[in-house]
């Protein structure tokens, strides 16, 4: 069978007109902590991440418009990490603005919600959309466990739903979560952070450029102390040498001196 070649006007004829889809509305985030707990779930990705040992194309997003059809409203996830796309060049273009399902081919493999109070349906209509979507994973971190007993829930997607489960780990992601308690752009808090399959935690760039200076004072360190011991060395290698010359003189005085005597030193 030939190749199909779409040129770029049959292209435009199948996208849906999207010209009335609001695709942002300038309305700020719930809390600051929220804001900063966003950044924390995106930065890192692209700072340490980069897409595992297997350098997978990823889109990470926080806060932005999630549409999946051309008849209803975007929802909006805090997080969201989306596998094996790449964001399009012109991300000022209305159909490139937002995460269109469409667009990208596929929905995001891992949708990540921050919970700031009651109303927001984490565990009821979110996870039932988020469920319908095809989205793998579903993350609700809920720092203040506003919503029940529990501050973290992962749920993986298994048929049509979704099923609770205890392990942290994403495999088919490459990624596992963690909570983290520290300071993160000034404010010490309890944290929902990516790691790896160890347990190490995903750095921000501030860490990693921190962690490598760290370690380049360390070797500088290591580089001083072994520059001060091979110093040691050579003072006492100095010192050997100059007890050996100081013995040496002192046998060629008590030689003479026996020589002067009209005795012959034994060898």
């Amino acid at each position: 069978m030939a190749e199909i070649v779409l040129e770029p006007e049959a292209i435009a004829i199948t996208r849906p007109d999207i010209s009335h889809l609001i695709t942002e509305d300038d309305t700020p985030v719930d809390n600051i902590f929220s804001e900063k707990q966003q950044r924390l779930l995106t930065e890192p990705l692209y700072a340490s991440w980069k897409g595992g040992e297997a350098k997978r194309p990823f889109v990470a997003l926080a806060n932005v418009g999630l549409f999946y059809a051309v008849d209803e409203p975007a929802i909006v996830p805090d997080a969201l990490l989306s596998l094996d796309v790449t964001l399009p060049e012109e991300v000022w273009e209305k159909r490139h603005r937002s995460y269109f399902m469409w667009e990208y081919g596929k929905p995001p493999d891992v949708v990540v919600e921050i919970v700031s109070n009651r109303q927001g349906g984490e565990l009821g209509r979110k996870k039932s959309l988020y469920a319908r979507l095809g989205i793998a994973w579903y993350i609700v971190y809920d720092p203040e466990r506003q919503l029940n007993a529990k501050d973290l829930h992962l749920f993986e997607r298994r048929g049509s739903g979704y099923m609770p489960t205890r392990r942290l780990w994403l495999p088919e992601v490459g990624l596992g979560v963690q909570l983290w308690t520290g300071t993160y752009a000034d404010l010490h808090a309890t944290w929902l952070r990516w790691c790896d399959q160890e347990g190490n935690l995903l750095l921000t760039g501030e860490e990693a450029a921190t962690q490598q200076h760290e370690r380049a004072e360390q070797e500088r360190q290591r580089a001083e102390q072994e520059r001060q011991r091979a110093e040691q060395e050579r003072q006492r290698a100095e010192q050997e040498r100059q007890r050996a010359e100081q013995e040496h003189e002192r046998a060629e005085r008590l030689a003479a001196q026996l020589r002067a005597l009209g005795a012959e030193p034994e060898a």
